[in-house]
């Protein structure tokens, strides 16, 4: 399909996945120029340059990986009968690609080490080219080479099914706009996803008498994310349990309390990506400096999903092992379900 159809015609983000999926880096040359004005005849790696606040990035870097360090989940083993041990290992995703958003240095820190910690193998990243030379310099800073100029569905396509120049891989991870979550969710059928990241959202929980002026402060701030960006203000009053109800009720990315009253609340929100407590946690502390990680449910994705951890790049291994005596004690259970299941053959396996 030529430049000029693309040009002509209606298109869908449907389009550009299964276009990618199927010519590779053609395609993606093709939409990213059309798209973002690029022109390379495949997609290419960003060039670490510009401007960059080294001793910033440094700061948040070291804080997010001291974080997400600690949360390393245990292996678990125990024998459940005589002669019967299982063992819950947890072992690193061996490829993992991530979308920064343009020029959000940021949102690279949140997603890189956190797969850096997990002991991920290899890490793909791609990014728009507004700003990719700064996401390629913060990249260079914690270890990362593989920072490639393309944006959009093209992006996620690419590294949901692989090109001749960007890796396949297992898993995708990061924030975007609407064309970067409906891609990610069509591809999804094929590659895990982290987690649907939609438009900037937040809960603004705030006792009387606290200043307008801090609760416009911290509205704005994610406002200014873009147009579909949502805030929303909860009166809390003498009533707890109706104004955790509507906090839970939102669902939000992020839950600003302020004041006594909203911040005794903090224990029991059940339905919050992040939860900032008191005047000196602004939400975008937690976008750049604290280490608590910035990718986080939207759209009510709360309401069963939490944010972006080190267990996120991370996968489970089960294995069991089962004595003479082991398999001996467990033979009349295996065969009584397998007979009731109408399996002769799993039947068969209990006396060896």
């Amino acid at each position: 399909m030529s430049r000029t159809t693309k040009v002509d015609r209606e298109f869908t983000i449907e389009d550009i996945v299964n276009d990618v999926k199927n010519r590779g880096d053609a395609a993606v040359a093709e939409w990213s120029a059309l798209l973002d004005g690029v022109e390379e005849r495949a997609p290419q790696k960003a060039v670490p340059s510009g401007d960059i606040p080294g001793d910033a990035v440094l700061f948040a870097a070291d804080a997010i990986r001291r974080w997400h360090a600690s949360q390393m989940p245990a292996t678990v083993t125990m024998e459940v009968n005589p002669g019967v041990s299982l063992e819950r290992r947890w072992v690193p995703i061996q490829t993992v690609g991530l979308y920064v958003p343009s020029g959000l240095v940021s949102s690279l820190l949140m997603t890189a080490i956190p797969a850096q910690e997990a002991g991920v193998d290899n890490i793909v990243i791609c990014t728009p080219p507004r700003g990719a030379e700064n996401v390629a310099a913060a990249a260079k800073l914690i270890g990362i080479s593989d920072v490639f100029v393309v944006g959009g569905a093209q992006a996620i396509a690419a590294m949901a099914y692989g090109t001749a120049t960007i890796p396949r891989v297992d898993k995708i991870f990061g924030p975007g706009g609407g064309a970067v979550n409906t891609a990610k969710l069509l591809v999804s059928q094929v590659v895990a996803i982290d987690l649907p990241a939609g438009p900037s959202e937040v809960v603004v929980a705030a006792d009387p008498g606290i200043e307008e002026s801090l609760i416009e402060q911290e509205l704005a701030a994610q406002l200014e994310h873009g147009p579909d960006s949502r805030a929303f203000v909860v009166r809390v009053g003498d009533d707890l349990d109706a104004a955790v109800a509507e906090i839970d009720g939102y669902a939000a990315e992020h839950v600003a309390l302020l004041g006594p009253r909203a911040e005794s609340l903090a224990p029991r929100i059940r339905n919050a990506g992040a939860v900032f407590v008191g005047r000196y946690a602004p939400v975008p502390a937690g976008d750049y400096a604290t280490g608590g990680n910035h990718v986080l449910p939207t759209g009510g994705w709360a309401r069963s999903t939490g944010g972006l951890g080190i267990e996120a790049y991370m996968k489970t291994v089960t294995i069991q092992r089962i004595s003479e005596e082991g398999l001996a004690l467990l033979a009349p259970t295996i065969e009584a379900l397998a007979e009731l299941e109408g399996l002769p053959n799993h039947k068969a396996t209990a006396r060896r």
